[in-house]
């Protein structure tokens, strides 16, 4: 896993505290502080702009309270960052800044079947070693979590803690963790849990299987988090975990298996489960991997070339994706892709962190090549499979009858043409290719008939894409809807992740607000493309959305960007209404609830991220 390596510590730390530091000049910053003092200077104008769209959103919600309708408590603002950097503040510049608008935290009841040992009672000074006489009341507590009265379901939500190193599962019925898993303990010394899928279980309280994708190498940095690491361990291992009722194991590292280390989304076939992608937009590899032998079915490799070589304009002004099929050597069966080998950039694209690539703030050994490949789905039927390509705007469309076989190219910019076709070089290479490119894009997701197929349109337009996906040919699908807030101007604030109600008939969009605002949830119309209802004030970071498959309750997670309050909010269907948030460890932001049917498949992130 880890080779016995260990991360590399700093020998002197000039950001922990020290009890005589004279230094009359700072050393240069290293590339990670620059990113972060990059970073947190976008952070201090995003907060700007965004203290402008609450100051706009007040004015609106008072011209409709004059008109007689209902209004809407803004949000204060965020306070402003300061403006002054340096070495220290590089690193921590967020750590203390408090959460805005944070929506009021229900509490639920903490139940526990555990006696008071008999040193326990005994120890205030009684010595009697009479036996007892009368009667002992003896209760086994039958524990139900509610939250003013309602109840979730059976239902078992799994979550990745992110930087802290695992992964754990909480019985939505009892509230209670049922277990929890950490990947230090298996070697992997910078084990960063980042997204997760689970295969389908009967009865998952007592026992089911996931795949959960880790990242390694620089990404421990770029949170502004203090730390003593300089050089942290490769990492980037995919893992296959048995929870068993009662423990979780680790069964296998499929990094290891095959060579593969890639780190980001993983998505489940939702017609058979028997195998499953991870697909890495770090190394721009997708691969498809056979459920019961780890097998790589397909692996392909997509990369950027483009029209000019300035940074800045490399890939507005377009260029030519490349995508070629990747093959394991012969003689040892295994790819050459083990921790950060094949990485492009040094670090992840964070959410909104596109134009940081532009501007040359993301360091890499080959960035000009990067097309941000992050994410593979399937289409419910199992049909199709769909790669975002995040920095072209769009989604490859992948044959997964013919070992995924690329058919076309959807582009969700406004302007853009809804399609670019695929041109074939030969059975293992194809290109395409693209006059310009409007903006980038980010997440993406079918509705489970399959009729539809969303992406987001992050940063330069801020707005959720909708393709009529119903044809039989993927060639054929086409734009029909642009979802949008008038008051959505720049880049905050922003749909990112969505989940369908399961019938369908509604849309669900986590809305992120920067860093550290609370981030809501955005209810839209399937029917009409129309906003319905907005939900403010939710918590930091509001990243994945998940269904229960009784279609009660959609549960969402907020991680605080790793480091500040986190926790898990239930939204009810019916009313749309917030109508609690338990508290939840863990910088996570992904979950899962674990599926019980192949049908539920369809409304997992199988067919969404």
């Amino acid at each position: 896993m880890s080779d016995g390596r260990k991360p590399k510590l700093k020998e002197q730390d000039a950001d922990l505290p020290r009890m005589k530091v004279e230094l009359k000049e700072e050393p240069p910053l290293t590339a990670e502080q620059v990113y972060l003092k990059r970073k947190a200077e976008v952070a201090q104008q995003d907060n700007e702009d965004f203290s402008t769209y609450l100051r706009e959103k007040a004015a609106r919600d008072e011209r409709q309270a004059t008109q007689g309708a209902p209004t809407a408590q803004p949000a204060p603002a965020p306070r402003p960052a300061s403006s002054k950097f340096n070495r220290r503040s590089v690193l921590t510049w967020a750590a203390g800044t408090a959460v805005v608008g944070e929506a009021v935290t229900l509490g639920y009841p903490m139940l526990t079947g555990q006696d008071i040992p008999d040193h326990g009672a005994r120890h205030a000074g009684a010595t009697s070693t009479e036996p007892q006489r009368h009667p002992i009341d003896r209760e086994l507590v039958n524990p139900q979590a509610d939250v003013g009265g309602r109840r979730f379901g059976d239902w078992v939500l799994l979550m990745p803690t992110k930087m802290g190193g695992g992964t754990y599962a909480v019985n939505l019925n009892t509230g209670r963790a049922l277990a929890w898993i950490s990947y230090w303990n298996y070697g992997d010394y910078n084990p960063i849990s980042h997204h997760l899928c689970a295969f389908p279980s009967a009865d998952p309280a007592k026992g089911f299987e996931w795949i959960n994708s880790t990242q390694g190498g620089k990404n421990s940095l770029i949170y502004g988090i203090p730390t003593r690491v300089e050089a942290p361990d490769e990492g980037f291992n995919i893992y296959r975990v048995r929870y068993d009722g009662a423990q979780m194991e680790v069964m296998e590292n499929v990094a290891e298996t095959t060579g593969l280390g890639i780190g980001v989304h993983v998505n489940i076939d939702p017609k058979t489960a028997e195998r499953y992608f991870v697909t890495d937009g770090q190394k721009d590899i997708a691969a498809c991997f056979d459920r019961r032998t780890s097998r790589v079915i397909a692996a392909l490799k997509y990369d950027w070339v483009p029209n000019v070589r300035n940074l800045s304009e490399a890939w507005q002004k377009g260029g030519v994706l490349k995508i070629s099929k990747l093959y394991p050597d012969p003689a040892t069966g295994k790819y050459d892709y083990r921790g950060t080998k094949g990485q492009k950039i040094e670090w992840e694209m964070v959410p909104m962190g596109e134009l940081f690539v532009e501007e040359g703030t993301l360091p890499g050994d080959d960035v000009f090549s990067l097309c941000g490949a992050d994410g593979t789905i399937w289409h419910p039927s199992g049909r199709w499979a769909s790669t975002i390509v995040r920095l072209c705007g769009g989604q490859l469309i992948l044959d997964a009858e013919k070992n995924f076989e690329p058919v076309t190219f959807l582009q969700f910019n406004k302007d853009a043409p809804n399609q670019y076709p695929v041109k074939k070089i030969d059975n293992d290479h194809w290109e395409v290719t693209f006059d310009k490119i409007f903006s980038p894009g980010h997440e993406i997701g079918f509705s489970p008939d399959g009729r539809f197929l969303c992406m987001m349109n992050n940063l330069r337009e801020n707005n959720c894409s909708v393709f009529d996906s119903s044809d039989p040919d993927p060639r054929k699908w086409k734009k029909i809807a642009h979802i949008e807030d008038p008051l959505w101007v720049g880049k905050y604030p922003n749909p990112f992740h969505m989940v369908f109600s399961m019938d369908g008939s509604k849309l669900y969009l986590s809305i992120l607000h920067p860093s550290p605002a609370a981030s809501g949830v955005m209810v839209v119309d399937t029917n009409t493309w129309k906003i319905k209802k907005e939900i403010q004030g939710i918590g930091p970071d509001m990243q994945t959305l998940a269904v229960t498959y009784d279609g009660k309750y959609v549960v969402g997670v907020f991680s605080g960007f790793q480091r500040l309050s986190s926790g898990i909010a239930f939204i009810d269907t019916q009313t749309d209404e917030l109508v609690g948030i338990w508290p939840s460890n863990g910088g996570h932001h992904d979950c899962v609830i674990v599926p019980r049917t192949l049908e539920h498949m369809k409304h997992t992130r199988s067919c969404t991220l």
